[in-house]
């Protein structure tokens, strides 16, 4: 089937259809939910167990979502959920879980993904409907997971270097942490206006890529 929308997605609300754009909201709403989820899962595997959980595991992707993540998704198509809160001192090995714990979200995306597309080949089988909300919810979770290479936090090979600094630069951490979103979707709006492909010149034939080869 071919595919009617640009690959990555990222929305044109002077032209965005009704379909296109649900499953764009769809798909956000899926990507934050399974990137933050899977955090939690391999945090809590790896030894960061709490009683409750509640704050993690409530599978609830609007108390996931993030103000700057959420722009970010509007301007760039990717983006991330709100901060996962990992104790690395729970770990066994605290460098080595930390990074498992921090892969495991687009990981998880990418997981996702995999199982959207097994739904879309059922649908077409049984049901005579259209897939095109499902491929764009797939397309979003793709990009989701190639994006989170961006070696800037809280984006997770940007979590990934931040948290590997000494202790001694601790509060050089909380400001990286802190001022990252903020340069992100600074980025993504000079993007927007001036079309330079900062981002999307290095990751999007990747993204493509990848969403190929889910698509079979």
């Amino acid at each position: 089937m071919d595919i009617s929308f640009p690959i990555p997605f990222v929305p044109d609300f002077h032209n965005l259809q009704l379909e296109t754009g649900i499953g764009f909201a769809l798909g956000v709403l899926f990507a934050v939910l399974f990137n933050a989820e899977g955090q939690a899962f391999m945090a809590t595997c790896l030894g960061d167990r709490r009683v409750g959980a509640t704050d993690r595991f409530h599978f609830n992707a609007f108390l996931h979502l993030d103000i700057l993540g959420t722009l970010s998704f509007l301007l760039g198509g990717f983006g991330w959920p709100r901060q996962m809160d990992i104790d690395a001192s729970k770990f066994e090995h605290r460098t080595l879980y930390a990074i498992l714990s921090r892969l495991s979200g687009p990981l998880a995306n990418l997981l996702f993904a995999g199982i959207m597309t097994s739904i879309i080949e059922i649908v077409m089988t049984l049901m005579a409907l259209s897939p095109h909300i499902f491929w764009v919810v797939v397309a979003v979770n793709v990009t989701v997971a190639v994006y989170n290479l961006i070696p800037i936090p809280p984006l997770a090979a940007g979590t990934i270097w931040v948290e590997l600094l000494p202790e001694s630069m601790d509060n050089l951490k909380q400001w990286l942490k802190l001022a990252g979103p903020w340069v992100i979707v600074a980025i993504l709006f000079y993007d927007r206006i001036f079309q330079v492909g900062i981002f999307s010149n290095y990751l999007n034939p990747l993204v493509v890529a990848l969403f190929n080869f889910i698509k079979g």
